[in-house]
């Protein structure tokens, strides 16, 4: 295998990447809505790329490996592109290398971010739902008529509506 070989894997990588990047945009909007349905449908386009990625992974590994090899380097070293590089003479083989590198390297960024994203929109939502049921169920020895608050018994009094769980 050749360098444009290892440049073509790393090219269909950021090609999947963007996808789950749209995938990540759309549970964004799925999540808002909730919309469970769709997220579940998300989740499951999302799992097939992700079994793309591990796929295009290894085969990327074993294009290093095989350039490695082409230009005299008989070793599995785990080398990083930028180390990669530095082993390319032709200039313009370099320049394409690095592109994908930083393309990629980009991508992967906004991924993360947008991933953080719904990390946080999904914790928001729970905790909602948390707070929604404990204002509809509130506690079980809730007392419903009103005591004066000389006259309760202190040790039984449950939390109140706003004590946070910790």
């Amino acid at each position: 295998m050749s360098l444009t070989t290892l440049i073509q894997l790393l090219e269909r990588l950021d090609e999947t990447h963007l996808q789950m990047l749209d995938l990540a945009a759309a549970k964004k909007q799925a999540i808002m809505d909730n919309k469970v349905e769709v997220l579940i449908e998300i989740l499951n386009r999302e799992s097939k790329l992700v079994k793309l990625v591990g796929q295009l992974e290894e085969q990327r590994t074993q294009a290093a490996y095989a350039f490695l090899q082409g230009v005299g380097i008989r070793s599995n070293l785990n080398l990083n592109l930028t180390e990669l590089s530095r082993l390319v003479f032709d200039p313009e083989d370099k320049a394409r290398l690095l592109h994908i590198q930083g393309q990629l390297a980009d991508t992967l960024d906004r991924l993360k971010k947008a991933n953080e994203l719904n990390q946080r929109l999904i914790e928001q939502s729970l905790a909602f739902i948390d707070y929604s049921l404990d204002l509809l169920v509130g506690t079980p020895n809730q007392d419903i008529t009103y005591q004066h608050p000389a006259n309760r018994d202190h040790a039984a009094k449950g939390p109140g509506f706003f004590d946070a769980r910790g």
